[in-house]
């Protein structure tokens, strides 16, 4: 018997067949990928203390391969070990440092057994597995397996539990020692083992280490014929003080995972029915979210399952052969251009170039939503965030509507759509201050409820804050997915916390734990996620360093705002669907559609 691994550079180390084999990995690059010579059923075996482990099994994958990647020195030949004896494969890693770090990737076939131990690394396990048992310190664990038959065990030895699934689990029971166990099964019923026959285990198993306590026999070994039939997957996870994630992209895991009752900005937001952010508060608090998705009326009793809504119209007809569109055009700097003409653009509809007839200012008042932070972050500034956001009022058009929100752990409505800009300004003495931050929460809230009836209009959302979310039950990524899908343009003010830069610390994907980084760490990632906000929108990012940049923060976003034009153009087909794309032929110029509104028929 012969196993081979081989490297980048081609290299291949083969080794005389024994009983046992023990092969190494041998390259001079930071990274390898090597197939071992194994049969389709086996059981890993997988010990890396100081660095991730990713497991993915598939059909795909007929034998076990393994790749290793190092951060720091490079790997030596002794420094990522397999040991191969039958079914059983032993992967241990021994870096020479205890600094050095090495990650790996280990492709399995299905319904492979799986072992993991690890201490801060997180750990994957992806796929259809037989069994997979993961023991870490702090590690994430991330599980992402078929849901059909599914016995679980998750246990928290060292702190609360921190979890997060894509189905509903129980409630957690909190066992003796500071323990804390989240145990069933989930899809098709699981038969008990008779109690006349001790169940078999698979072939080559060794004795599970894992004997929690007596809610062990809650999760009882399954006889392997039912288990085939069933084709059982069976979690047994164990951590110290490590968030557990079933079936949940890490990317959408939230500020907070603390089970709470839902808030008034989370209860809105399930009642609209926008399916990506209810989507994200299920997840987040399912028997919260279940709680209250039953006191709903019929009609929006399932959200999460409602049809998305229209998409908004681009395009308008203003007759048989004529169309218009509403354009806005920015420089590389992201900042409006102004003073173009028809021979500055170029226009194609469904891949056909169309002729521009005529350009002209868009004039349609915007409908604009002042969103605060009044959270403790920024509560000792609350004269100035009022006396901010006056100063907007007096910047922006006087036709233009506004409602402003102030948000901390919940939101609080002081004011809804007015041109008064008396009424608006004193409405502000109303806020509170204090609390948490649930920007994203806030965000989302105005996205599917406070604009909602207002989609096709033109929108825009100016938000004055640190940027820093604690609380909400929205992860970025979701609200993202929203803020594209709203229209709506989004230009976030934000004056800079006293937490660390992002930019100043380790990416948390560069790290043993992405995770535990990104969320338990005292760093802010408003820079990045503000940047992301508005150019997803088509709005823009204005870091606030000193009162002056904020007056000159709103004088821009009023010129972005009025900067935009109405393009008609000839259009000889009558398509059920419109695709039109715009150029400009200024040097590093964008060109962003915006819903077209307000256009009558000549």
């Amino acid at each position: 018997m012969f196993s081979r691994l081989t490297t980048a550079n081609g290299l291949r180390a083969f080794c005389a067949p024994f009983l046992m084999l023990i092969v190494a990995v041998c390259f001079h690059g930071q990274s390898t990928l090597g197939e071992l010579n194994t049969p389709e059923k086996v059981l890993v075996t997988i010990t890396n203390r100081n660095g991730r482990v990713s497991v993915n099994a598939s059909d795909k994958h007929k034998k076990v391969s393994v790749g290793a990647t190092a951060h720091g020195a490079p790997l030596t030949s002794d420094e990522v070990q397999t040991t191969v004896k039958g079914g059983n494969v032993q992967i241990d890693v021994h870096p020479h440092r205890d600094s050095d770090r090495i990650d790996l990737t280990v492709l399995v076939p299905a319904r492979s057994r799986i072992r993991v131990s690890s201490e801060a690394g997180a750990v994957d396990i992806i796929g259809n597995v037989e069994f997979a048992e993961v023991q870490t310190n702090t590690g994430t664990i991330h599980a992402d397996v078929p849901l059909d038959a599914v016995k679980y065990s998750f246990l928290w030895e060292a702190s609360r539990p921190r979890y997060m699934s894509d189905v509903e689990l129980p409630k957690v029971k909190e066992k003796a020692g500071g323990h804390f166990l989240l145990a069933g099964s989930l899809g098709a019923k699981v038969p008990k083992p008779s109690k006349h026959k001790k169940p078999a285990k698979p072939a080559n198993e060794e004795p599970s280490e894992n004997n929690h306590d007596s809610e062990q026999s809650e999760s009882p070994e399954t006889p392997t014929a039912v288990a085939a039939s069933l084709k059982l997957v069976r979690l047994d996870f164990r951590t110290q003080r490590g968030v557990i994630l079933l079936n949940i992209d890490p990317e959408m895991v939230p500020s907070d995972l603390k089970e709470r009752p839902l808030t008034e900005a989370a209860k809105a937001i399930v009642r609209s029915g926008d399916v990506v952010l209810v989507d994200a508060i299920r997840k987040v608090s399912p028997k919260m979210f279940g709680d209250y998705a039953r006191t709903l009326p019929p009609l929006e009793r399932q959200p999460t399952l409602t049809k998305a809504p229209p998409p908004v119209q681009m395009v308008a007809a203003v007759s048989p052969q004529l169309m218009r569109v509403n354009a806005t055009v920015t420089d590389r700097n992201g900042r409006a251009l102004s003073d173009l003409k028809p021979a500055d653009f170029t226009i194609w509809e469904n891949g056909i170039e169309r002729k521009v007839v005529s350009i002209a200012p868009a004039h349609e008042p915007f409908n604009l939503v002042l969103l605060l932070d009044v959270s403790g972050s920024v509560e000792e500034r609350i004269d100035f965030i009022r006396k901010a956001a006056r100063d907007f009022l007096q910047t922006s058009s006087p036709q233009d509507r506004i409602a402003i929100i102030s948000f901390r752990d919940d939101i609080q409505i002081i004011s809804n759509f007015s041109t008064d800009r008396s009424l608006l300004s004193q409405k502000l003495e109303e806020i509170d201050a204090g609390g948490a931050t649930a920007l994203y929460d806030a965000l989302g809230y105005v996205l599917s409820t406070t604009l909602k009836p207002l989609r096709g209009d033109r929108t825009a959302v100016v938000i004055l804050s640190d940027g820093d979310d604690n609380q909400s039950f929205i992860p970025i990524p979701a609200l993202l997915e929203a803020t594209n899908e709203s229209g709506a343009l989004i230009y976030p003010l934000y004056v800079p916390s006293g937490l660390i830069p992002e930019s100043s610390v380790v990416r948390p994907e560069g790290t043993v734990d992405p995770l535990r980084t990104r969320y338990l760490t005292l760093t802010t990632r408003a820079d990045e996620d503000g940047r992301k906000l508005a150019n997803v929108s088509g709005g823009v990012y204005y870091p606030i360093h000193r009162l002056e940049d904020l007056q000159r923060a709103y004088g821009d976003v009023v010129a972005q705002l009025r900067t935009a034009y109405t393009i008609t153009y000839a259009s000889n087909s009558q398509p059920s669907e419109r695709r039109v794309k715009i150029r400009t032929n200024r040097d590093g110029a964008a060109v962003r559609l915006s819903p077209v509104v307000g256009i009558a028929t000549p």
